[in-house]
């Protein structure tokens, strides 16, 4: 049985949105539900990797109704089946609770995309920067993030590769 149909039966009547590509299932599902669902795929669907965490700023897309989405890969690692677990934000609200206490991989890659995009994780044990200083005060891959930056280089120090 695909973890699709178990899914449906574990967890009935939760609003989500199946659809496939190149025979890979994916599924958004609300916020609010993230946790039940990622806990339920973890201990009754054997997803037991989580692979990777990523961001995408959807701003300006012909047809989004979502500025952001948070996506979540996972592996079943005896079947090799893969799920996408994905969920949409919208400004003010860029929050999500983090996914540290199901997968411990989680805690590098949802800093990452905090970094990159400006989404929270709400109860990460670690809530700061990863890839930019803590002074930086934007976030690089949103789609209104000027090519050319702010200006923000020429605020910090220049260090050689001597010094690194």
């Amino acid at each position: 049985m695909s973890c699709k149909d178990n899914l449906d039966k574990l967890l009935p009547g939760k609003s989500r949105t199946w659809t496939k590509f190149k025979d890979q299932d994916r599924v958004i599902v609300p916020a609010a539900d993230l946790t039940e669902t990622m806990r339920t795929l973890r201990d009754q669907c054997s997803m037991d990797m989580l692979v990777d965490v990523t961001g995408v700023d959807w701003l300006d897309y012909e047809g989004a109704k979502d500025r952001f989405e948070v996506v979540y890969c996972l592996l079943n690692v005896e079947s090799g089946e893969r799920l996408v677990v994905s969920v949409m934000l919208n400004e003010p609200d860029l929050e999500v609770d983090s996914m540290t206490s199901l997968y411990k991989s989680a805690d590098w890659l949802e800093r990452e995309v905090y970094d990159m995009f400006g989404i929270t994780f709400k109860g990460h044990p670690n809530p700061k920067r990863l890839l930019l200083p803590e002074l930086f005060a934007a976030f690089p891959l949103r789609k209104d993030y000027p090519v050319q930056g702010r200006g923000e280089r020429h605020n910090f120090p220049v260090i050689t590769r001597a010094e690194s």
